[in-house]
């Protein structure tokens, strides 16, 4: 088991005045109290954690998104940009995660952001408060696991002094916070570039494109400096076109003229454990392809 950091006084993720919780699916079936069958996070053993940006959740699942998720073989599964306030029926019925979070957008029809939690294993506590459907906090025995989608800079940059900023610094202190508890391990669509080898066309993007500007790159380069590890990178430094985001546009993907957005983030005392960090780019049904860690405790 990793050692642990010295803890640490933060502040609640939450607050008093804070906004409801937006809807979730529990656990529990609405006419059976009874909980499902929960898998043991066993120390010594390895456990998968899969991160996904669906682009849209009903939209995947037209796609064989269900059956992919279904047979991702993963422990604890994220899913990004859901865009919907409830879960379809085909992720619902799924047995072998007998936890199930979604976290929709404050937007009434969820058709926004959104993320998503499926788990083998029971969480001790999970956050999320944030009202924009973009992070997913779970603490289990061993670690925290974070799931995000980092807020894009929009259009001609129009948010990233202002939303996209104060994001990356809130989040940073978070991690920091956690990460003088517990390991952590962090993972999602974080919307950025972090190095010109990550896209395929650094230089006509440099500083125009929501993604790879200087200001993005830089916070993404502050929080490894706090003591976290981009996985993919560390595992495979001069690795070129591994990308997870091809844009729908300029046949793309058939190109591969993409971006690496989706990342597996963790703290560097972890990082001995780590087993496999895949890119799973062979796969469809959205325009980012998911991401896989293997780890042992």
């Amino acid at each position: 088991m990793p050692p642990k950091r010295k803890a640490t006084a933060s502040k609640s993720a939450t607050d008093e005045n804070a906004p409801a919780p937006k809807k979730v699916f529990s656990i529990f079936d609405k006419k059976d109290k009874t909980p499902k069958t929960f898998q043991e996070f066993k120390t010594g053993e390895s456990i998968a954690i899969f991160s996904w940006n669906v682009a849209g959740l009903r939209a995947c699942l037209k796609k064989d998104g269900a059956k992919v998720i279904e047979e991702s073989g993963a422990d604890i599964i994220f899913l990004q940009e859901t865009k919907c306030n409830e879960f379809p029926e085909e992720i619902a019925n799924i047995d072998a995660y007998p936890y199930k979070l979604l976290h929709a957008s404050k937007e009434k029809s969820g058709g926004y952001a959104g993320v998503a939690m499926l788990s083998k294993f029971k969480p001790i506590k999970v956050e999320h408060a944030e009202e924009d459907g973009r992070l997913i906090v779970a603490e289990f025995e061993h670690c925290y696991v974070l799931g995000v989608y980092v807020p894009n800079s929009g259009a001609k940059l129009v948010n990233l002094h202002t939303k996209r900023r104060s994001w990356e610094d809130a989040m940073l202190e978070r991690l920091k916070t956690l990460d003088g508890k517990k390991p952590v391990i962090y993972t999602g669509d974080m919307n950025v570039a972090h190095e010109e080898i990550d896209l395929k066309n650094p230089k006509s993007n440099a500083n125009k494109t929501p993604g790879f500007t200087d200001q993005e790159r830089e916070d993404f380069t502050k929080m490894l400096g706090a003591g976290f590890v981009d996985v993919y990178r560390k595992r495979n430094p001069d690795e070129e076109h591994a990308y997870t985001f091809w844009s729908y546009m300029g046949n793309a993907r058939a190109k591969n003229v993409g971006w690496r957005l989706d990342y597996f983030v963790i703290s560097e005392r972890l990082y001995d454990h780590v087993e496999k960090c895949e890119i799973l780019s062979d796969i469809k049904g959205s325009d980012h392809c998911p991401v896989q860690l293997e780890i042992k405790f």
